[in-house]
């Protein structure tokens, strides 16, 4: 794929070699040649959760058409990715940035709006940025799956949500309580943070309550792979007993025993979209409004009608 993805230690950034701008004229010498992403998240997770490295696979095919690397930087928190953002500003390592899980309250877009930096925000951005975004639907793949979910007789559902600040956890939480509202039923969400561990443990709790879930939904899906292991060592078989509803839709799903009923994401497609977004950043030209495509329902082995009892 060309030039490799190029991974900064904390407070080492580097930068590629200079690149050729899309469809114009080739960069200066002094351009960085780099777009910059920057994941505030336990370095840890990056080893086990699927989607960033899709996603980054799918950004990096595009640059590397045009002589363009992904600058990566795993920080702690926000705070330090904004750091970072400062330092890649004083330093010009970057031509541009992607900024990933827009939260509720950001600060993050008005700093690189301050810095001069250009930006993609990746998903639906908060309100007061006027920056470009690669915008995604988190409402209609909810109620799809809950429509789903509710045809095959389930009252009792359950979701393992993302970080509760995360907009798109927001938008999720609210499509499923709006859905289940109308249908006169009231969902239990709990709050985990994508890791195997809070899969397996809320799980767990879900499963001990008087009234457990009959169907569950998660919003990764390594959280999903290590409900249906908790679930196994509670006794609860799946899909008899227990329905399951993975997201994103990486190889673990389907390698799964049964293998997991999820919402689909393009997230190699949902990469390129951003980066043709970024490469316009880096031309000088505007940025063409884009949608990722939405998730879809792909029904396997995990799902099943609700219980009779």
């Amino acid at each position: 794929m060309g030039r490799p993805l190029l991974p900064a230690a904390p407070g080492s950034p580097r930068a590629g070699a200079p690149g050729e701008r899309v469809d114009g004229p080739p960069a200066p010498r002094h351009s960085p040649g780099a777009v910059g992403l920057v994941l505030a998240r336990p370095a840890r997770l990056l080893g086990v959760e699927p989607f960033f490295m899709e996603f980054i696979a799918g950004i990096e095919e595009r640059l590397a058409e045009h002589d363009l690397s992904v600058l990566l930087h795993v920080v702690p928190h926000h705070e330090a990715e904004i750091a970072a953002y400062r330092r890649w500003a004083a330093r010009g390592l970057v031509d541009a940035v992607a900024l990933v899980n827009p939260t509720v309250g950001d600060r993050r877009p008005e700093v690189l709006t301050e810095l001069g930096l250009p930006a993609v925000v990746v998903g639906n951005p908060g309100d007061g940025t006027d920056l470009p975004a690669v915008r995604t639907d988190e409402t209609g793949p909810v109620r799809d799956a809950l429509a789903r979910l509710l045809e095959l007789g389930h009252r009792r559902i359950a979701r393992v949500g993302g970080p509760a600040d995360l907009l798109h956890t927001v938008a999720r939480t609210r499509a499923l309580r709006e859905g289940c509202r109308e249908a006169g039923i009231e969902p239990v969400v709990v709050e985990g943070d994508y890791s195997d561990e809070a899969g397996a443990r809320l799980t767990a709790r879900l499963l001990s309550a008087p009234e457990p879930p009959t169907a569950i939904m998660y919003d990764n899906d390594v959280m999903a792979v290590a409900g249906l292991e908790a679930a196994g060592a509670a006794g609860v078989a799946v899909p008899d007993r227990l329905s399951l509803l993975a997201w994103d839709d990486s190889p673990m799903c389907r390698l799964a025993s049964p293998p997991l009923t999820t919402m689909s994401v393009d997230v190699h497609r949902f990469g390129s979209l951003v980066a043709d977004t970024l490469l316009e950043l880096v031309a000088g030209r505007p940025a063409t409004p884009r949608e990722s495509p939405a998730a879809r329902w792909v029904r396997r082995g995990s799902t099943g009608p609700a219980p009779a009892d």
